[in-house]
């Protein structure tokens, strides 16, 4: 076994010195990415678990051919692509959709997320008697994945109520996550000054940062999509609204960036904004386009995905990481079925839509990111309990990486959504 780890461990200082040109290195993903993803149908899991192999294969867990600055060279592609996925999931959030769909959508929403921050908030409680861990952790739990969702119904072109649900779903929860996280880290930071013989900030200071955040996400995003709209009068061909949805995209993106927002939520609203002002002949066709290029950057963002899935951290799960899993799964899962079944949806979203809800990765990752940030500098115990939760929530995300896809294939499979190849 160390003779083993010495030659992997050979290998990869030899790529990682290895003076790769970025195209090169883009187009590598590409392929590799492409051709595996194609042979997941023989064992039927979706496309997406090819390309994180992919990823994993060529990030530091197996050859470190991705080192970090690599990654840091084209980070751009996962911001892009993730701009394209918030901006396709308003694109489905039309308001008579959403009003077929009556107050059980809300209802979910707000269901699902707040019974998975109790549910691990009691359950990391019980397990370490640690009031402010587990508020922490329970305010990471409602944070998901919407790319992951999104590729799945992309590609198996699921239609169906569920389908338009799960669309509403993990557009609109990770803004609530957003808030929830504000509220709960900034209950547990008082807490964790207060036994530490710190002195606390005033709570609404700290709960200011994500409203503020959530405010002008939502303001910055309709601006833009009143002047895509304007700019869109003239326009007619496909081709023309591509380019133009694309350049959106990447102001939408750049302008998050410069003013630290959210750029899931503000290019969401982007779309929103336009398939509920702009005839529906108009944003079908707009549809059309990103239905054409999302394949490709779903190939790079889950490679690229794929090699932030650091298997070395797997053992490290420990006992938290199993429980926040568990309660994580049955929180969101369970919240999903009160709020369908309070909101009186048809059957198949009260069964299956749970399974469609579960990735986590990078607003969760980003949002431990945060809590390390700021409790590090507080001292050793800070630093010590920002290093747990960024390292648990990093390796509880492979998990959910892994088997979030999987489950939502699934569930929309069980509704009979996915067409009959």
């Amino acid at each position: 076994m160390r003779q083993e780890t010495i030659v992997l461990q050979a290998v990869q200082n030899f790529l990682h010195a290895l003076p790769v040109p970025v195209l090169l290195l883009v187009g590598i993903m590409t392929l590799s990415g492409f051709y595996l993803g194609k042979s997941m149908r023989f064992v039927r899991l979706p496309s997406i678990i090819g390309f994180m192999l992919v990823g994993v294969f060529l990030g530091p867990s197996v050859l470190g051919f991705l080192g970090e600055e690599l990654k840091d060279s084209i980070s751009f592609i996962t911001e892009i692509a993730l701009g394209f996925v918030a901006i396709s999931i308003g694109l489905e959030l039309s308001f008579s959709a959403l009003k077929n769909q009556g107050i059980g959508i809300v209802l979910i929403i707000i269901a699902e997320s707040f019974l998975a921050f109790i549910v691990v908030t009691l359950a990391v409680y019980f397990l370490t008697r640690n009031l402010a861990l587990a508020l922490i952790f329970g305010s990471l739990a409602p944070a998901s994945a919407p790319a992951g969702t999104v590729a799945v119904i992309q590609e198996y072109k699921a239609r169906g109520n569920l389908t338009k649900a799960l669309y509403a779903v993990v557009g609109f929860d990770d803004g609530l996550a957003i808030v929830i996280f504000g509220f709960a880290f900034a209950v547990a930071r008082s807490l964790l000054l207060q036994d530490n013989g710190g002195t606390p900030e005033a709570w609404w200071r700290l709960i200011a940062a994500p409203l503020l955040e959530i405010v002008l996400s939502v303001l910055i995003g309709a601006v833009i999509a009143v002047l895509y709209r304007l700019l869109a009068r003239g326009l007619s061909e496909r081709r023309d609204l591509f380019i133009l949805t694309f350049a959106t995209v990447l102001i939408t993106v750049g302008i998050c960036e410069l003013l630290h927002l959210s750029l899931i939520l503000t290019n969401l609203v982007v779309g929103l904004v336009i398939v509920n002002t702009q005839a529906s002949v108009l944003t079908e066709k707009i549809k059309g386009e990103l239905t054409d290029v999302m394949p490709l950057l779903f190939v790079l963002f889950f490679v690229l995905a794929g090699s932030n899935l650091h298997l070395a951290l797997l053992p490290s799960l420990g006992l938290v990481g199993a429980v926040y899993i568990v309660s994580r799964s049955a929180g969101l899962m369970g919240g999903a079925w009160i709020g369908a079944v309070a909101g009186r949806a048809e059957p198949k979203i009260r069964r299956y839509l749970g399974m469609g809800i579960l990735s986590q990765a990078g607003v969760a990752i980003g949002l431990a990111l945060v809590v390390k940030q700021t409790l590090s500098p507080e001292g050793p115990w800070g630093t010590r309990l920002g290093t747990l939760i960024i390292t648990t929530i990093t390796a509880t995300s492979i998990i959910f990486e892994i088997a979030g896809p999987v489950l939502c294939k699934l569930g929309l499979q069980k509704a009979g959504e996915i067409p009959k190849a």
